[in-house]
């Protein structure tokens, strides 16, 4: 059995076109990352901790983490908590490129696999009012970097360099790679 450790819909989604059968168990876990972990490295570091914690109750079965980051300045760009900090977060990213970066861990019996895919996304110069009115459409509350490409965000983006669905926050390619590579060790 293929076990999902997100309660994020969009990477449900994004898996089953991978897997055609898994289930959902979101990993309830702290967040929290040691200072020694560079931080472009934080998001497969929280995929590790959130499969491996899954994984401890469901040895026989092929756990997979992820989560996803947004940098700029040095800077790790989680989840807006009010909507000034939102408009905050997409003044930032107005006009600028940005990375995103996905961690994923896949953890089957005695074997680990974790990898990062980064994708590069710009941003078209945004004016306050369409800041204003796309934080007020409530999509950026509950998105790293306070935007959802796949969704009203898209409007927001220039041009990306890499994979659109790592954005969106599953790399489904270079995924379905890495469950191929850990099936085959089985």
């Amino acid at each position: 059995m293929v076990i999902l450790a997100s309660a994020s819909p969009r990477r449900q989604e994004l898996l089953s076109l991978i897997c055609d059968s898994f289930t959902v168990e979101p990993a309830d876990i702290d967040e929290t990352v040691t200072e020694d972990i560079p931080l472009e490295k934080t998001p497969e570091y929280l995929a590790l901790k959130k499969a491996g914690h899954i994984h401890s109750k469901h040895y026989n079965d092929i756990v997979i983490g992820c989560d996803t980051g947004v940098f700029i300045d040095s800077l790790m760009l989680g989840k807006p908590a009010t909507k000034e900090e939102a408009c905050e977060i997409l003044e930032m990213l107005s006009g600028r490129k940005h990375k995103v970066i996905t961690g994923c861990a896949i953890f089957y019996k005695n074997r680990v696999l974790s990898f990062s895919q980064e994708t590069e996304v710009e941003f078209y110069r945004l004016t306050k009012d369409e800041i204003k009115a796309y934080v007020e459409t409530g999509e950026p509350m509950d998105k790293a970097g306070a935007y959802g490409i796949q969704g009203k965000g898209a409007v927001l983006v220039k041009g990306i360099n890499g994979d659109y669905y790592n954005v969106v926050g599953l790399p489904v390619a270079q995924l379905k790679r890495k469950l191929e590579e850990i099936n085959e060790k089985a």
